[in-house]
């Protein structure tokens, strides 16, 4: 399948002006069966002018006739230039659903108490928040601090467990490696001070023979 410009416009024409199946038309506008359904009954894209894939380039009218006359036959679009080059080089920012944005906040609060290795940057890809924002809750001074509570991100359905896992475990690696590369340069070892000189006496002087009257008065020459 290719990708088309307006598929659900697409759709709309090709329910009202061809003979199509519903998987016909799914697959050729890359949307489910039952969505083209409810395009049929009038619940879905009911604003939604149609668009003729004829006019605009990018279904031949051959494509068309094989695929009416053999309902198992799936259609192929015509790759347009233009439309290649209308397509962003850069992938499209996550989008979160309205009702599920005023979540984000509890989310980051759960990142901020449980793992806090975590880098904002990371947060802020895997959320598709902003660094003031996950700031704001940090600090609390967020608009609506005194109702956030901390809660899964996976609970909230804003992620996969698998990706929270992988952000989780390459935040945590990271911060082991940060903290043996510091730990091994944080202490140097204290050198020893040199050892005083062990106290010895001083050997008292050994005094002589006590004088005798000899000695002292002893014959004279």
């Amino acid at each position: 399948m290719t990708d088309i410009l307006m598929p659900k416009a697409t759709a709309v024409w090709m329910v009202d002006n061809t003979s199509l199946t519903f998987e016909q038309i799914a697959d050729f506008c890359g949307l489910h069966p039952l969505e083209v359904r409810g395009i049929a009954d009038g619940d879905v894209a009911r604003d939604i002018r149609g668009a003729d894939p004829l006019v605009n380039g990018q279904l031949t009218r051959e494509e068309l006739d094989k695929a009416q006359a053999d309902s198992t036959y799936r259609m192929k679009a015509v790759v347009s230039r233009h439309a290649e080059l209308l397509k962003s080089a850069k992938p499209a920012p996550r989008y979160t659903p309205v009702s599920r944005r005023q979540d984000r906040p509890d989310a980051i609060a759960w990142f901020v108490r449980n793992h806090p290795e975590v880098t904002d940057a990371q947060i802020a890809k895997l959320l598709g928040t902003t660094k003031s924002t996950i700031e704001s809750v940090r600090s609390r001074t967020h608009w609506n601090s005194a109702n956030i509570k901390p809660v899964d991100p996976v609970t909230l359905g804003l992620v996969g467990q698998l990706q929270l896992d992988e952000v989780v475990r390459k935040a945590a690696d990271k911060k082991a490696k940060d903290d043996a590369k510091n730990g091994g340069a944080a202490l140097q070892p204290v050198e020893a001070e040199p050892a005083e000189p062990e106290f010895v006496p001083e050997a008292r002087e050994r005094r002589g023979a006590e004088p005798t009257a000899e000695s002292v008065f002893g014959p004279k020459d």
